[in-house]
């Protein structure tokens, strides 16, 4: 196998995003991949590969890069491929890409992303409307009782990590605050005119205990690209390369709410190893955070606290601006946008490019950006570098 460093990001893309109504989700994909070839200074002619992640409004998921490849006009790939194993796809499109140059069948690889799942409000007349409710039962006894959904899903692995080892609301509560405190600061985040406070985090509404609204992900339309290719080719294009040093995945199967565990622990041993790096040498962590838990759970199968201590890691302000270590510096997906596994990516290479402007981390040079999929069911983690 080559050196780790052997392939960089060099070249990313970002949509508007949060409630676009201008564009389709292929409007999106197309945009987005435009940036990122202008960012790297690179034509469409250059790209001899398209890997793409297509969100929940793609009409034909499976012909997502077949359909974006037409959209753009480009000819002769080397590879095209769609991928989907939830927010942990963006980390694995990377991975695809780094190993499909490396085996010599592309050598300039977009991996993309893009949904549109808002619609415009619609005006309605006065009177009820719509259709009526089933009988819950019909939904089965689950569903019946409340138990239906993601948010509920997650909802019960924390309910039964604070029921094992304490996890207070509070804690879950810090993971917001900070995070809207790094998104006040960065342009694209669709929360950055909003202040969170404690309180205020307590008095959001419900959506399923332990989670209040404001655990939970934004909703957002838009779109997200990076350009991989060689380090050594990235020498002559216009930004300066990210390298990616390591990468790797876990799929741990079974039930997390009895197993309490991601596929993180799993993927950082081959990530790490790959790169020769430590958990020490990590200067930021941008966490995928579908819901504020999750930042939680993964910080601790990491090993950047003990089993069960995530709350009281983030509760001491060591993952808040000024902390030991900054995590998701530009919002995450709680307070900036959501682009899945791509919201991540896209703010570890703004860090690692020093282009964070008011919330830049001084001395990013290493970066972990995380990826999760399903209930903690697929992971990815990418160990990304730059920096002077």
């Amino acid at each position: 196998m080559s050196s780790p460093a052997d392939c960089s990001i060099v070249g990313l893309g970002l949509t508007p995003q949060g409630k676009v109504f201008d564009r389709s989700y292929i409007g999106f994909a197309v945009q987005a991949t435009k940036l990122a070839l202008e960012d790297a200074g690179l034509d469409k002619s250059d790209l001899d590969g398209l890997i793409v992640n297509p969100g929940l409004s793609w009409a034909n998921a499976t012909m997502a890069s077949n359909t974006l490849q037409n959209a753009l006009g480009l000819e002769d790939l080397g590879l095209s491929v769609s991928m989907g194993s939830g927010g942990a796809t963006a980390g694995s499109m990377v991975q695809q890409a780094v190993e499909a140059i490396r085996a010599g069948l592309a050598t300039t690889v977009a991996c993309v992303f893009s949904d549109a799942p808002l619609k415009p409000p619609r005006k309605t007349g006065r009177g009820t409307g719509g259709s009526a409710k089933p009988y819950a039962g019909a939904r089965g006894w689950d569903a019946a009782f409340g138990y239906f959904g993601v948010n509920a899903q997650y909802a019960m692995v924390a309910q039964r990590h604070m029921h094992v080892y304490g996890t207070t609301q509070d804690q879950l509560g810090m993971v917001a605050v900070n995070q809207r405190q790094w998104a006040a600061d960065n342009p694209a985040a669709q929360m950055k005119d909003t202040p969170l406070t404690m309180a205020d985090y307590h008095q959001s509404r419900w959506v399923a205990e332990p989670f209040h609204v404001l655990d939970c992900c934004l909703v957002s339309n838009g779109g997200a690209c990076v350009i991989v290719s060689s380090t050594q080719r990235a020498a002559d294009l216009r930004q300066t390369p990210v390298e990616i040093l390591g990468f790797g995945q876990g799929h741990p199967g079974g039930d997390p709410v009895e197993t309490l565990c991601s596929g993180a622990p799993r993927a950082a041993r081959t990530a790490f190893s790959m790169a020769g790096l430590t958990l020490g040498d990590v200067d930021i962590a941008e966490l995928y955070d579908c819901y504020t838990f999750t930042v939680l759970i993964t910080l601790e199968d990491y090993g950047f606290c003990a089993k069960g201590e995530g709350g009281p890691f983030v509760q001491s302000g060591a993952t808040a601006r000024g902390g030991s270590l900054p995590v998701n510096t530009g919002g995450g997906q709680l307070s900036s946008f959501y682009m899945w596994g791509m919201t991540p990516i896209v703010e570890a290479v703004t860090q690692l490019r020093g282009h964070g402007g008011a919330r830049q981390v001084d001395d990013a040079r290493v970066a972990l950006v995380s990826g999760n999929g399903g209930v903690l069911a697929t992971h990815s983690c990418l160990l990304l570098g730059g920096g002077s």
